[in-house]
């Protein structure tokens, strides 16, 4: 199946059925025979904007309808499992494979502190500006990729 119609499918289940996690999606489409990679899935899923929002019967995945400037960000709180850091750089644990998709997110935030980031497969080294920046940094990564 191609790009296009797995991805009307995605919104076709989304939009019908109330899907939790990307897990509970990809058994979805399995039933629909339609078989995908955890990979393929998420970046299906950031493409379309999905998003996980919580409801009042627990977490659901959606489509954001008047906040486009979060259109990624509950993807990728999802993805993420730890943020550490040092004197020298902040380190970023995700889901295997989605250490690209939570380092292309940072980047675009575009934020002046941040050097830069390099993405392996499942972990984000953060490029701080400066050294001496570090706590703010870490602290505007954590506000805006963690719902704390």
């Amino acid at each position: 199946m191609g790009k296009q119609n797995r991805q009307r499918k995605i919104k076709e289940i989304l939009l019908n059925n109330e899907v939790s996690n990307q897990h509970d999606l990809m058994q979805l489409l399995q039933n629909a025979g339609i078989e995908v990679a955890q990979a393929t899935l998420s970046r299906d899923c950031s493409e379309l904007g999905v998003l996980r929002s919580r409801t009042a019967t627990g977490y659901r995945l959606i489509f954001p309808e008047d906040n486009p400037g979060q259109m990624i960000k509950g993807l990728v709180e999802m993805e993420i499992q730890s943020v550490e850091a040092n004197e020298t750089a902040i380190v970023i644990k995700t889901l295997p494979g989605r250490a690209h998709g939570v380092g292309s997110f940072i980047d675009h935030l575009k934020n002046p502190k941040i050097l830069g980031t390099i993405a392996g497969d499942d972990t984000v080294l953060v490029i701080p500006a400066s050294v001496r920046d570090i706590r703010s940094t870490l602290n505007y990564i954590e506000s805006n990729l963690l719902n704390t």
